[in-house]
């Protein structure tokens, strides 16, 4: 006779899981290893011929709660902090219990849709710093980016990142509804010019990405932050890189990688 099966809830400290499995059968299944596994293996041939090129990628599957990390070092964030500080000012304004003036609207639209360097020059400065900044990304759980002065140089690793896009993008952040609302609201109007990367993986995004020349080097940072619905499934993606030859081969290398986290969930199970 068939052993019947039975669904049994596992719970750990990031999520809650549901594990499927025959009766009398205690199975040990740690779905983020298994994710983070055929993350590895996806990610690993697109970068094999690329030398010099440093990639990190962290993906979260929003549904499942599957969670996967290809890498752990630090790297610049370019202007993928500029997320960073529209979510600093935003706390500011909760705390001070008031909407964002015009003007501060008006500097966040211009640094996410537009990726305007001056207005984000201005907006360290108004909020505090680098400092502020640290300790804004702290109450957002973020614990391994630093801000600097020079604000493209923070440094960040992918799995700080996806912890910034669960703040903006899931519940239980210190973010307000309404804060976060306006913010992903920014990251989906981001002009034509620049919806390359984790948009290459799905549709329905939101993002921001980064790009900078290193001039000690001539090497570039690529960077892309967001959500993308694929496959029925909506995830939130970071993907990290730099030593990149070029613009151009950097942003098909990134959404090649974003392509391949995206698809690891429906691998991985």
């Amino acid at each position: 006779m068939p052993s019947r099966r039975q669904v049994r809830i596992v719970r750990t400290d990031r999520r809650t899981t549901r594990v499927t499995a025959t009766e009398g059968e205690e199975p040990e299944v740690d779905l983020d290893a298994a994710s983070t596994a055929a993350l590895t293996a996806a990610v690993e041939p697109l970068t094999a011929g690329a030398d010099g090129v440093r990639v990190s990628v962290a993906v979260l599957d929003t549904d499942s709660g599957a969670r996967a990390v290809h890498g752990d070092g630090s790297f610049d964030t370019a202007s993928v902090v500029k997320v960073d500080l529209v979510a600093a000012l935003l706390l500011i304004a909760q705390d001070e219990g008031r909407a964002l003036t015009a003007v501060e609207r008006e500097r966040a639209a211009a640094m996410i849709e537009r990726s305007d360097n001056a207005s984000t020059t201005v907006l360290l400065r108004e909020i505090g710093g680098p400092a502020a900044l640290d300790a804004a990304n702290a109450r957002l759980g973020l614990t391994a980016t630093t801000a600097a002065r020079a604000w493209g140089l923070t440094r960040t690793t992918a799995a700080d990142r996806l912890t910034l896009l669960r703040a903006v993008f899931g519940t239980g952040s210190e973010l307000s509804a309404e804060s976060r609302a306006y913010l992903r609201g920014l990251m989906e109007r981001v002009e034509a010019g620049q919806r390359w990367g984790v948009s290459a993986a799905g549709d329905r995004w939101a993002l921001k990405n980064g790009w900078m020349p290193r001039t000690t080097t001539g090497l570039w940072d690529i960077n892309s932050i967001g959500r993308v619905r694929s496959g029925g499934r909506t995830c939130l993606v970071a993907v990290l890189s730099d030593g990149q030859p070029t613009k151009e081969s950097g942003i098909a290398l990134v959404e090649a990688v974003a392509r391949a986290a995206v698809g690891v969930f429906g691998r991985a199970r």
